[in-house]
């Protein structure tokens, strides 16, 4: 019992600390996936996803999409199983560029939600990993082109170093309120563009990506301190654009420019994206 109580004291701890400790990964490129076909005409049905996302992703009040995890039946269940199914099938290295972006980001964030649903009794994605990990993102749930691979594998070894955009932090979504929203529409290769830039606009413009509290003090998603060099070489350059991107906040952000003295307050909210 006491060993019990110690390692169940152990992994609080852990979770506890976990939005202040926590180490993104670097980018490096899985180079077999850096293949694609220019000219290939082959286009991904991302409809059963589009059913699913549109049923059961619902805006709450406070700008956050929610997820009414609760309320897939085994009907619904049976269809996020068969989308999953059906990408494994895919050979992703055949598809044009945009046809691949559109892929992974759909099966990124269809694949979280088959974890949350496989977890139903936990309040945050940090404890639904294997005993002693800190989320799932290194299990190799998927099978593509024979190949195991991992959450982590399809933003860091994939999305991130083949097309280095930094709006990829704002279309994939880790089933959490601290996260920028799941789309409530598939991602597809005709309109992925344009999809990335909605997602970058509506992200910044809520408090949880960026705000100045009441004593004017800086508070920004922990995105920008774990993917800093993804956005720029430094917080310099990161307020610079974060300036461009909320010109209502460019004077406060260049004050916090020019103040030697100025901090930066890093938060991230690990509970659930599911529906009050």
């Amino acid at each position: 019992m006491v060993v019990k109580a110690i390692i169940r004291a152990g992994l609080l701890l852990i979770a506890l600390l976990a939005p202040y400790s926590m180490a993104a990964p670097k980018s490096e490129l899985w180079p077999y996936w850096s293949a694609y076909q220019s000219q290939s005409s082959i286009k991904v049905d991302h409809q059963i996803w589009q059913a699913l996302l549109s049923r059961y992703v619902l805006l709450s009040d406070d700008g956050i999409h929610r997820v009414a995890y609760g309320e897939f039946d085994e009907t619904a269940k049976a269809k996020l199983r068969e989308y999953l199914d059906a990408m494994s099938r895919i050979a992703p290295t055949q598809l044009n560029r945009d046809e691949q972006l559109s892929y992974w980001i759909n099966l990124y964030n269809a694949q979280t939600i088959q974890v949350v649903l496989d977890h139903p009794r936990k309040k945050s994605i940090l404890s639904m990993g294997p005993f002693f990990s800190l989320g799932p993102w290194d299990e190799p749930y998927l099978t593509i082109e024979n190949k195991p691979v991992t959450l982590n594998d399809i933003e860091h070894r994939i999305l991130r170093p083949i097309w280095q955009d930094h709006r990829l932090h704002y279309v994939l979504n880790c089933a959490s309120i601290g996260c920028p929203n799941l789309s409530q529409t598939a991602y597809r290769a005709t309109s992925i563009a344009q999809q990335m830039a909605d997602a970058q606009i509506a992200f910044l413009q809520h408090p949880r990506a960026i705000s100045f509290t009441d004593r004017g003090e800086l508070q920004l998603t922990s995105l920008f301190d774990w993917y800093l060099a993804d956005f720029a070489p430094d917080v310099f350059g990161l307020l610079a654009y974060l300036a461009v991107q909320r010109p209502d906040l460019a004077a406060d952000l260049a004050a916090m420019a020019g103040n030697a003295d100025a901090k930066i307050n890093y938060v991230y909210d690990w509970d659930l994206n599911v529906v009050d």
